[in-house]
């Protein structure tokens, strides 16, 4: 029979030691999930916070269950370093306090804290003793790339739970099972999504994302022959695409608080709007990696395209735009460009203007890819 759990998808052996957790009774009090990006750590982690706080172990259909679903439950919450260069110790402690207090709607909650290998010395030293004893009615959920990347203190103090990598052909079988699509699409989805299959879902059951994919895919073609004032202009399109769906989670939280509001306490209500600041952020920092996730897609298949294997395209809908760029390109400017990608892509996490890191990373790319100035040679020009 379906549970809770069906939902970690390319995960059999953490879904079955999950189930076996909820069954036995035998919770730890804190989880270091460990796996690559796209391993779905997170959808567990949050699937696993339904099958403890909902009254029949997960059903999906109550309150509690569509609450965390949406990510809208006020006694789950989800944590990001604050910091580029990982968590704060203030940081740190606003959240040990948070745990002293009691559960807004649950009998429990439950705290998920993203990318624990940036948890440097000084946060973890703040973290280290809630960790090792929280209270009562708190789990810690910790979600990591690998063991090794943790801290040993954090990682002796948590029950690891490794996730396996995903393979793309059998993350395309997934997709293509369950959001009723073309492998073709399954393929574009998952690379605009970074590998994340749970997202890459999402992404290619939506046609407005899909129609955002098509018009970043479009634009890029300017960057060929296009004057700086072309590729501000693109830029500007392309942020102002990208925050497009922050507005539908704006408007959730507001009809939240007009539903909520007046019934809850100064002190919950503080506990919400921390919340909902943190969604807003998270959702912000999605749609930008998208972008840049798609952008990245387009360089590569250009790259792939001048070594001679153009079958390994992905982007197959706008491969006169490939075709033509990689004409004017070769191979180590392509790669260069994917490296200036990458290092872009890091850049929002840090409070760096969206639209001023977009403008640099297209005039760069167009340089890098283009402009025999800066070019490593110049062998097709």
């Amino acid at each position: 029979m379906a549970d809770i759990f069906d939902g970690i998808l390319g995960q059999p052996q953490v879904r079955t030691y999950l189930r076996r957790c909820i069954e036995s009774g035998r919770v730890s009090h804190a989880y270091l999930f460990t796996g690559p990006a796209g391993s779905n750590k997170t959808s567990a982690a949050y699937a696993f916070a339904s099958a403890l706080l909902c009254d029949t172990g997960g059903c999906r259909t109550c309150e509690t269950c569509r609450k965390i679903a949406r990510r809208k439950h006020p006694d789950v919450r989800f944590f990001t370093p604050a910091g580029a260069n990982g968590y704060l110790v203030e940081q740190i402690r606003e959240i040990v306090s948070d745990m002293s207090l009691a559960p807004i709607q649950a009998s429990r909650k439950i705290y998920i804290l993203d990318r624990a290998d940036m948890l440097n010395a000084a946060s973890a030293n703040a973290f280290l003793k809630s960790l090792e004893e929280p209270p009562s009615d708190v789990l810690i959920i910790l979600l990591g790339r690998t063991v090794e990347a943790v801290l040993p203190t954090i990682v002796s103090r948590c029950q690891v739970v490794p996730f396996r990598f995903i393979p793309p052909k059998e993350a395309c079988g997934i997709i293509c099972q369950k959001a009723a699509v073309s492998e073709q699409r399954a393929r574009v989805a998952l690379e605009a999504c970074d590998g994340s299959i749970s997202r890459a879902i999402a992404f290619c059951s939506s046609n407005e994302r899909m129609a955002f994919r098509t018009r970043v895919l479009s634009g890029l073609a300017q960057l060929i022959d296009g004057d700086d004032w072309d590729i501000l202009s693109l830029s500007s399109a392309f942020i102002a695409d990208a925050k497009v769906p922050l507005q539908a989670v704006k408007l959730a939280q507001e009809q939240e608080f007009e539903e909520y509001g007046e019934y809850l306490s100064r002190s919950a209500l503080k506990q919400i709007e921390a919340r909902n600041k943190r969604a807003i952020s998270a959702k912000s920092f999605e749609s930008l990696h998208e972008l840049t996730a798609i952008i990245r897609s387009w360089v590569r298949d250009i790259m792939v395209t001048c070594a001679g294997t153009p079958d390994l395209v992905i982007n197959v809908d706008v491969r006169g735009s490939i075709d033509d760029a990689a004409a004017q390109t070769d191979e180590v400017r392509a790669a260069s460009a994917l490296a200036q990608i990458q290092r872009y892509d890091a850049m929002f996490a840090y409070n760096v203007s969206p639209q001023s890191c977009m403008d640099a990373l297209l005039l760069s790319l167009r340089d890098t890819l283009f402009d025999s100035a800066f070019a490593p040679y110049s062998a097709k020009r």
